[in-house]
């Protein structure tokens, strides 16, 4: 470990009286220039002392040192409720939102690496033509005196332009106007003559006519004319201002003649083998800008088009066999027959599976040649024939999103794909994984110019992709896009835009970064948070991990349990300071004082579910059984394949067949089992479950209707005719009208923090005083709503039904949230436990769901993973089938089947290296994961 320097208490950050969301008037203390994990339960106030007061703090105070003008647009911050913090440094936080969901968003756009190689093309990148190959440049005046310079001594040079004769004017015209402007003499190439303007005029227009024929495209105007000589200054500037007007006067083309012998042509328009090239600028290489963006696809890289894979929906056929779905039934056989029967004559492999097929064999079945017609020829007459219902029926059933015919996918114009680095175009290096780039960037050479403009930019790109590959992420390609990532990738590529600019003395807060990650992968994330902390930075990691607590240099450990019964420092100090601390949860764990036991048997199974051939992103054709009315969780590193397996092929291919969704389904041969014995699929992540300030994890599980109905049922509410709609803060009647049910008012103060004032009329209570009258065993609405769920149950004992349906977020470890709770102030896994609750609340039904769950330990403490696994349990005794992507241990000791892909990520990963029961897994030579148990 490296050394670091002690650190006088004096330095380190200090806070005076915290009261965020749940914090009781906390005062502690950060050491500088440490590695710090903050944990505790969920909901104990982690995130509330971390990025709502220290990095609060820190961006308003950033904020307030610019300009009023400026703060009007930027989001603007309040002041966190404390007393003071001393020592703040300039804060960075890496959050745990979920990252954006934009088709446009790759993983180059995010890490920023692609806008540094957009800026490295456009000023170092040179242009070659499609057609000869050649490098397309530009000559400048500075170019042409160049090559004048170093003619031999005493060579007679002319300067030249192209005469040119415009529409509707006379040869004549054309010689007057030119001797207005200046010059006074004709050169004709042919002859290797020149002759005098002034001459000329006095010739008739048939002797004028038959010159200029004579001379066929080979006249031109002499601009300037001298002998080589070593030349002064002023002989320079000269013949400058000559070259200039000639590239003028030959709109971008000029000429120079050297001794009647050779005529040296020049040209500053970017063209070549009659192509204008555009000139390369940044915009020119963004899909982003409509400038760079291809004119089909509009920057998307896919139109809605013949879809490859339903025209060829089984891949393991051959032409044969009829692989091609389109060439069947009695009238569209022909189109097959013709193919089969004419293959012998270009040499086509007709009993050849399609997949085995080469790139060029799968050229010709599309598009054909001379001997048979292919499958493009095929849709060009079912497109002639459109006005025929069936034909417009068949044509619907092939379309779908595919590949732009126009940039191959590129997303780019044309034009910048012809720039190039090295022997690559920007979108061939954006299609490579970034181990590779990081490769191709080491071994690539410039020339002295071109290196001089790229050195500053090549480092940035360096940094950046080295921190990709720190973070274990070397296996994703940077045009992959942002939207296909698993939460955890996400995250460390937010933690590569931040950590790539190197900043030094500086705060870093950190949300959960090992979410999503191996154990393997943890140990590498940790090294680089503590070079960061090596650069003299303070890290600050919330976190449950328990490597991270291991190698941390200090623990602060929030508690003693959530929401209103959290909000203190339970213990702070390092590893062994905290596991000798008796009040501290977290320790107990960590000694194993506490712990969870696996369950004693594991359930049997007879139903499964059997994905067949899945080759989508680096999947290599994997077969996986996948049990039903079970706990199945999936593992292996990250980048292994998880996420591909389970989002893009088996949840959308399961969606078309239960609901006939068209999102498109990732490659595989087919999907096979019982999938009768489920009806329907859930997707339970972690996308916020409202984000209104008015929605709330009751009216989410429907409990709330149940206390309207209550409230309504009174004496006091039959007196005043209140229904159960006038206890609600979102419809008109019974909510305050001042606020509309927020119980505050909002100033809106331009470049300050907006105002929040608690309502004046209903005093922050939602509700119209008459509402607030009725009374349920003593407590109003606003009342009942201010009590946590655990309170509430105890409250409404004698309501069978509430009780049952507030019990399940009791049940999922959320018993210390607020009825009335806003669902914008619930973190990542609390929405995803609320979904769960919801789920358990229907109780027995006839309807067997299968649930997919991605990394639902997100944000949970030891103790409520407890509580999660045994929520899990009581699905699967509802006749519920369960599928959990996770990498915690403790979720796969206590799963009944275990998948393992990898073994390693991107192009190393995509094999089932492991399936069976978690005490198999241990012994199981492959696997990454065995070690960690």
């Amino acid at each position: 470990m490296s050394k670091q320097k002690e650190v006088s208490t004096q330095d380190n950050i200090f806070i005076k009286g915290a009261r965020t969301h749940n914090l009781k008037n906390v005062d502690v203390e950060f050491p500088r220039n440490k590695l710090i994990v903050v944990t505790g339960v969920s909901g104990s106030g982690k995130s509330s002392l971390t990025i709502d007061t220290l990095f609060a703090e820190g961006q308003r105070r950033y904020a307030e040192s610019l300009s009023a003008y400026a703060r009007q647009f930027m989001s603007r911050m309040a002041k966190p409720d404390i007393d003071y913090i001393k020592g703040l440094s300039p804060a960075i936080a890496i959050e745990q939102k979920v990252a954006t969901r934009t088709p446009r968003s790759t993983v180059g756009s995010m890490t920023e690496i692609y806008d540094y190689m957009r800026l490295l093309y456009a000023r170092a990148g040179k242009t070659y033509s499609p057609i000869s190959g050649n490098e397309v440049k530009k000559d400048e005046v500075s170019d042409v005196v160049d090559v004048i310079k170093k003619l031999a001594e005493r060579d007679k040079v002319y300067v030249l332009a192209a005469f040119k004769q415009y529409r509707n004017r006379a040869i004549r015209d054309e010689l007057n106007v030119l001797q207005q402007k200046g010059f006074s003499r004709i050169y004709f190439g042919g002859k290797k003559e020149t002759a005098n303007i002034e001459d000329m005029l006095e010739w008739s227009d048939e002797e004028l006519g038959k010159q200029i024929r004579a001379n066929d495209g080979e006249v031109y105007i002499l601009v300037d004319r001298f002998v080589v000589k070593p030349f002064e200054e002023d002989d320079l500037h000269r013949i400058s201002d000559s070259i200039n007007t000639a590239f003028y006067e030959g709109e971008g083309q000029m000429l120079v003649s050297v001794n009647d012998e050779k005529l040296l042509a020049f040209s500053n328009r970017f063209e070549a083998d009659g192509i204008q090239f555009e000139e390369p600028t940044p915009d020119l290489f963004s899909w982003n800008n409509p400038y760079g963006a291809c004119p089909v696809c509009e920057g998307f890289g896919h139109v809605l088009g013949i879809d490859k894979n339903l025209v060829i929906p089984d891949k393991r056929l051959s032409v044969y066999e009829g692989a091609v779905a389109a060439w069947k039934g009695e009238k569209m056989s022909w189109w097959k027959e013709q193919f089969v029967k004419n293959a012998h004559k270009f040499s086509f492999p007709i009993h050849k599976p399609v997949a085995q097929l080469t790139k060029e064999e799968m050229a010709t079945l599309w598009n054909g040649n001379q001997h048979a017609y292919g499958i493009n020829a095929f849709f060009e007459d079912v497109q002639s024939h459109l006005y025929k219902i069936q034909y417009r029926v068949m044509l619907s059933r092939y379309r779908g999103r595919t590949e732009c015919p126009e940039c191959n996918g590129y997303r780019l114009r044309r034009e910048a794909l012809f720039v190039k680095i090295g022997d690559k175009h920007i979108a061939e290096l954006s299609d490579l994984p970034v181990k590779d780039v990081k490769q191709w960037f080491d071994n690539l050479t410039l020339t002295g110019h071109q290196f001089e403009i790229a050195e500053r930019i090549l480092v940035e790109i360096q940094q950046r992709l080295q921190t990709l590959l720190d973070v274990g992420l070397g296996y994703l390609t940077l045009n992959r896009l942002a939207n296909s990532l698993s939460g955890g990738e996400s995250q460390r590529i937010q933690l590569t835009r931040s950590l790539g600019s190197n900043l030094t003395n500086s705060l870093y807060i950190l949300d959960e970064p090992s979410i999503g990650l191996h154990s393997r992968d943890t140990e590498r994330l940790i090294k680089v948070l503590k070079d960061l902390r090596d650069l003299d930075n303070t890290v600050i990691v919330v976190e449950h991990d328990e490597q991270m607590m291991r190698d941390a240099d200090y623990i602060i450990d929030m508690g003693p349990l959530a929401s209103h019964l959290g909000g203190k420092v339970i213990a702070a100090g390092n590893y062994k300071e905290l596991i000798a601390n008796e009040k501290s949860l977290t320790g107990k764990y960590l000694k194993g004082e506490l712990k969870i036991a696996p369950p004693k048997t594991v359930r049997k199974w007879h139903e499964r579910i059997v994905i067949k051939g899945a080759r989508q992103n680096n999947l290599k054709n994997v077969d996986v059984e996948i049990p039903l009315n079970v706990l199945c969780v999936i593992s292996g590193v990250s980048g292994s394949g998880k996420t591909t397996l389970v989002k893009q092929v088996l949840y959308p291919a399961l969606m078309k067949m239960k609901q006939g969704t068209t999102e498109k389904v990732g490659d595989h041969d087919s999907l096979e089992g019982d999938i009768e014995e489920i009806s329907t699929v859930e997707m339970v992540d972690q996308n916020p479950i409202g984000k209104s300030s008015r929605s709330n994890p009751v009216t989410y599980i429907k409990a709330y209707d149940e206390i309207r109905n209550i409230f309504s049922k009174q004496h006091l509410s039959k007196v005043r005719g209140f229904q159960a709609k006038h206890f609600s803060f979102n419809v008109d009647g019974g909510r305050c009208d001042a606020c509309k049910g927020e119980g505050e008012q909002i100033v809106e103060m331009q470049f300050l923090a907006d105002v929040h004032l608690t309502c004046e009329v209903c005093n922050g209570k939602k509700f119209k005083e008459e509402v607030l009258d009725v009374a349920y065993k003593g407590k109003n609405i606003y009342e009942v709503l201010e009590m946590s769920v655990d309170e509430s149950i105890a409250f409404f004992k004698d309501e069978n039904n509430l009780v049952k349906s507030l019990q399940t977020l009791h049940d999922v470890g959320l018993g210390y949230i607020k009825l009335g709770q806003a669902s914008n102030t619930l973190s990542g896994g609390e929405a995803q436990r609320v979904k769960l609750a919801s789920f358990l609340g229907k109780g027995k039904t006839k309807d067997k769901v299968l649930f997919i769950f991605d990394e639902p330990t997100t944000g949970l403490h030891f103790h409520d993973i407890k509580k999660l696994l045994d929520a899990f349990s009581a699905l699967i005794e509802q006749g519920h089938s369960i599928i959990v992507i996770e990498h915690n241990i403790d979720v796969i000791k206590s799963a009944d089947w275990v998948i393992e892909l990898g073994p390693e990520a991107g192009e190393g990963g995509g094999e089932l290296v492991f399936a069976g029961v978690p005490k198999d897994l241990k012994k199981s030579k492959k696997s990454r994961t065995a070690k960690f148990l």
